[in-house]
Parts: structure tokens; C-alpha cells; sequence
């Protein structure tokens, strides 16, 4: 499972700002079509004509293996792959869009598609499409926008603690449960012989900001209030940022690193003995360490702990989208139908580890016997979607520098959860 595809899939974005149960064979179009070729309902007839698919590499790459057999299923309908570079992917597919030469279905990340979600970009999932109910509550909110859904989940992620084992169990410690109990715990491991309890990446990005955006949650805060103003300059917030800076004051983590690439290779060695981080460590770690077999008696998971308001986490992942120019719509809304069925996204686990966005899909052989793979399940039925708002990316950026200048001694929390407020509102949301 690539680390790189999400992270550089989240990367990329900063700055920017702008059920019908069917066939293996799919369904056809529909009558019920709208001037513009928006699709309103799918019928059951079969998939033909030509669709442009675009997506970023990574999880994409063995996409058309996992869909040839919807491709065999529909012999007269055509699909053409596209795959662009994750650096690339968003500015591409933004500038097709606005030279109207957009492809017809194009793959988002539910983590930072504000942007898209337009009737004048996107077109709404037709009705019956998929069940909502089928996929992680946050996932499928991610792609709605005053009721209406414009993407449909494909994979899945988020946050949980992955830990080293063999050292917890030479401490005589479990998993932290709570805030409280982190920091005794990463000391536990440091006693047991990790360098630092903790990996932590504190060089101020993105993905740092969006951290301490879960701890706020995990304090009982939000980051958009119900009338979509910015509520960053909050009492949880300033505990997030206290929360976040305990593991550096403490002495569990360093802020010199490791940095993202190095994280694998620190907790391997036992420089470090834990990581906050994404499930794709968990096929990883084998060849971190050149030995097979290392993972399963070096290494547990387990939850996020819980903040005064429980354990939660941010879901991300990839969607996909129909766009409104799309000359082919019916077709392109049956491959994603297709795609959002549990047993091709456990095809899409076996060809690339990517985790199922349909909760159903866990409970196949292959996923579920990964127990390492338990914390992430229960991390993602405790997850929140970060603001559906253009400038989320640049506010969560933001948050990051105001991070790591709390983590280094250099401003206070109570300082840096204002100068983020004021940011934010300097922004706006992008909404009007």
C-alpha cells in the first residue's frame, strides 16, 4: 500500500482553492436525461459508447485490472485510462475542466474535493446509484453539499496508533486509551529502548495542520461552525495545540524528526517506537526492516486516544465523480457503480491494499484476517470530514506553522489558535 500516493494526493492540494442493486454488466442510460446529460436514474441495460476516466497514480495503477471484468461484461463500451502524476493531478484536472475538456469521470479524495463539488463541475449521484448506508458515514458526507451528493466513496483511510509491540510488552504497558495516559506510555517505551516514544513530523505542512484539527475534535471543538464561520480561536483548539506540543516538552519526541520519509526506517530501527499514522505502514514495514515475518511479532495497533470528547480520527481516502460536461454519463455512472460494489473493492485490496470505503467489504476473508488492520476499522466508524470549504487547505497549512512554533517553544497556544481564527477569517470559506 503506497504512503506516497495519499500524502502526495493531500499535497498537491494546498494552496488551491476554487440502493439499485444492478448487474455485472451494469446498467444503460436512462430516459430520465436532463438537457445537459445529467443522469437522473440508471436502468439495467448495458454500458456502451466511450468514457474518459482520469485519476492520480497510486491506487489507480491497477485499476484497469480490478475493472476488466466489468470491460468484459460490457463489450461495446470503451474505457480510456488516464493516469497523471499526484504533483500534477488536481492542476490538470482543474484546467481541463476549465477549458471544458474535461474527462468524463475523474477520481477525487474526499479529504480535499471542496472545490469540485458543483452542479456546474460535478453532477449529482443519480438517485439509487449506491446506498448511502453502505459506506463510512464521513466518506459519503465528505461528497455532499446542502444535501445533494456529488461523489460516490472508493477507498478508504485514516489515523491510528502503530506501535511497537515487543517493546510495550518488555515495558509490561498497553495502548494508551486516553489523552492522559500517551505521554506515560511513549516514556514506557523509551525505558523498554526506542530513542523517542514518538515519530512525530513537525516540519510545519498541510498534514500536520489537519493533526491538530483532529485533536480539536477530539477536545469537543469544531473548525466550521452550522452557519460556516471558522471556530479556530476556541478553548479546544488551544488544548489540541497544548496537546500536540506535550509529546515534544515531554521528551518522547524530537522536533528535529524523523520527517515523513524517514518515519518507517526510525521505528524499525527503534529509534522511535510509535507513529500516529495510516494503515499503508502495515504493508510496509516488512521491507523497512528486509525480513519477512518482522511486522507480526514486532508490531501492534490500536485507536487513536480519546481526547474529553472520544476517540476521533479524519477519514480520507479516493472518490470518484461524473463531471458535468461528461458526453457519456449513464456509461460513466455504471463503471462507478461497479467500482463502489464490496466485491471489487476488496479486488481493488487484494491488487493494492487500498481499504475498502463499503463497510461490508471488512468482512471479507482477506481483510478481515489482518488483525493489525482492526485498529483502522474502528478508527473509520469514528471519523469526521474536514470543512467541505476551497480554502480548507490553505487554513489547515496555516495551522500547521502555528503547530510547530507552539511545539518549539515559540508562541503559546492561546496565540496561535488566534492568529489561525484571523487567518481563516481573512480567508473566508470560498463559499460566496
Amino acid at each position: 500500500m503506497s504512503n506516497l500516493s495519499r500524502r502526495g494526493a493531500l499535497r498537491l492540494t494546498t494552496g488551491i482553492a476554487l440502493s439499485c442493486i444492478l448487474s455485472l454488466a451494469g446498467c444503460g442510460r436512462s430516459d430520465d436525461t436532463a438537457a445537459t446529460g445529467t443522469v437522473k436514474t440508471i436502468d439495467a441495460s448495458p454500458a456502451t459508447g466511450t468514457i474518459n476516466v482520469w485519476a492520480a497514480q497510486g491506487d489507480a495503477d491497477v485499476l484497469d485490472k480490478v475493472i476488466a471484468p466489468f470491460k468484459a461484461a460490457n463489450p461495446d463500451l470503451t474505457v480510456k485510462l488516464t493516469l497523471i502524476p499526484n504533483a500534477e493531478y488536481y492542476t490538470k484536472l482543474q484546467s481541463a475542466i476549465a477549458a471544458g475538456k474535461g474527462p468524463d469521470v475523474a477520481q477525487l479524495f474526499p479529504e480535499s474535493q471542496a472545490q469540485f463539488l458543483d452542479p456546474s463541475i460535478l453532477q449529482p449521484v443519480p438517485d439509487g446509484l449506491v446506498d448511502p448506508g453502505a459506506f463510512f458515514k464521513s466518506l459519503w458526507e465528505a461528497g455532499m453539499v446542502k444535501g445533494v451528493a456529488y461523489t460516490v466513496p472508493w477507498y478508504a483511510y485514516t489515523y491510528a496508533l502503530v506501535y511497537r509491540s515487543d517493546l510495550a510488552e518488555k515495558a509490561g504497558v498497553k495502548a494508551p486509551a486516553t489523552w492522559e495516559e500517551m505521554v506515560p506510555f511513549l516514556k514506557a517505551l523509551q525505558g523498554a529502548g526506542a530513542g523517542h516514544g514518538l515519530g512525530a513530523d513537525i516540519g510545519w505542512d498541510i498534514f500536520n495542520g489537519q493533526d491538530v484539527a483532529m485533536y480539536a475534535w477530539q477536545a469537543g471543538g469544531s473548525l466550521l461552525s452550522s452557519d460556516g464561520t471558522w471556530t479556530l480561536d476556541t478553548p479546544a483548539m488551544v488544548e489540541a495545540l497544548k496537546f500536540n506540543a506535550s509529546f515534544f516538552t515531554s521528551g518522547v519526541a524530537d522536533t528535529s524528526g524523523p520527517t515523513f520519509l524517514d518515519a518507517q526506517p526510525y521505528f524499525v530501527a527503534g529509534k522511535t517506537a510509535s507513529m500516529i499514522t495510516g494503515p499503508w505502514v502495515v504493508g510496509q514495514l516488512d521491507t523497512a526492516a528486509k525480513k519477512t515475518g518482522w511486522t507480526a511479532s514486532h508490531v501492534a495497533t490500536a485507536p487513536l486516544p480519546a481526547g474529553p470528547s472520544g476517540s476521533v480520527s479524519f477519514s480520507a481516502g479516493g472518490s470518484w465523480g461524473v463531471l458535468a460536461g461528461s458526453g457519456n454519463a449513464s456509461a460513466s455512472w455504471k463503471l462507478i457503480h461497479y467500482i463502489s460494489q464490496p466485491g471489487t473493492q476488496v479486488a481493488q485490496y487484494k491488487a493494492y491494499s487500498s481499504l475498502p470505503a463499503v463497510v461490508s467489504a471488512w468482512d471479507d476473508p482477506a481483510i478481515k484476517g489482518q488483525p493489525l488492520l482492526d485498529a483502522f476499522l474502528t478508527q473509520l466508524k469514528n471519523t469526521r470530514t474536514f470543512p467541505q470549504v476551497s480554502t480548507w487547505q490553505q487554513v489547515a497549512t496555516r495551522l500547521g506553522k502555528e503547530m510547530e512554533a507552539v511545539a518549539k517553544g515559540k508562541q503559546t497556544a492561546e496565540k496561535a489558535a488566534a492568529s489561525v481564527q484571523a487567518y481563516a477569517e481573512s480567508l473566508g470559506t470560498g463559499t460566496g
